[in-house]
C-alpha cells in the first residue's frame, strides 16, 4: 500500500509539473509582469475587459507603453468607468492597442519617430536630452523585461 501511495504521489506531481511551469511562464509575460508590479492594476483590469489578455500573453514580441494607476486616475471623472462597460469594448481596445508596438524596442533603441502602433495609428515618439515622450505622455521608467517583450512606464494614458 505504501508503494502505491508513493507512485500515486509521484504521478500526481508529474501531472502538475507542466501546469506549474505554464503558470510560471505566463507570470513572466507582459500581462503577468504588469499584474505583479503593483502599479498597473487599472491597466490589467482594462486589458481583461478588452479581451486582450491572450494576445498580450502571446509570443509577441511586444513593446508596451504602460500607463500607471496614477495615469488612469488623471482621466476625466467617469471616463474609465464608461470605457470598461461591455458596450465600449471596441473603443477600449483601440485605446489599449495604441499603447502597444509590434516588436521589442529597448530604451537604447528609441529615437524620435512616428511609431506605428498595433491599432494601426501612429504615435509620435520624441527623444530630447534624455527625456522620452510618446504623445502627451512622458516615459518615467524603461526596459521592464517580460518573456514576450518589454514594458516602458508612462505617466499619461494615450488617447488615439
Amino acid at each position: 500500500m505504501k508503494k502505491l501511495i508513493i507512485i500515486a504521489t509521484a504521478f500526481a506531481a508529474a501531472l502538475a509539473l507542466p501546469i506549474n511551469n505554464a503558470s510560471a511562464a505566463e507570470a513572466k509575460t507582459i500581462v503577468g509582469v504588469a499584474a505583479g508590479a503593483g502599479q498597473f492594476n487599472t491597466l490589467v483590469i482594462a486589458v481583461k475587459a478588452a479581451g486582450l489578455v491572450d494576445t498580450l500573453n502571446g509570443a509577441g514580441p511586444f513593446t508596451v507603453f504602460a500607463p500607471t494607476d496614477e495615469a488612469f486616475a488623471k482621466l476625466p471623472a467617469g471616463t474609465l468607468d464608461t470605457l470598461l462597460k461591455p458596450e465600449n469594448k471596441e473603443k477600449l481596445t483601440a485605446i489599449l492597442t495604441y499603447h502597444v508596438l509590434a516588436g521589442k524596442v529597448m530604451a537604447a533603441d528609441v529615437k524620435t519617430m512616428a511609431a506605428k502602433t498595433v491599432n494601426g495609428k501612429e504615435a509620435a515618439i520624441k527623444v530630447d536630452g534624455g527625456k522620452v515622450t510618446i504623445g502627451a505622455a512622458t516615459v518615467v521608467k524603461t526596459d521592464i523585461a517580460a518573456s514576450n517583450g518589454v514594458i516602458h512606464v508612462i505617466d499619461t494614458v494615450l488617447i488615439p
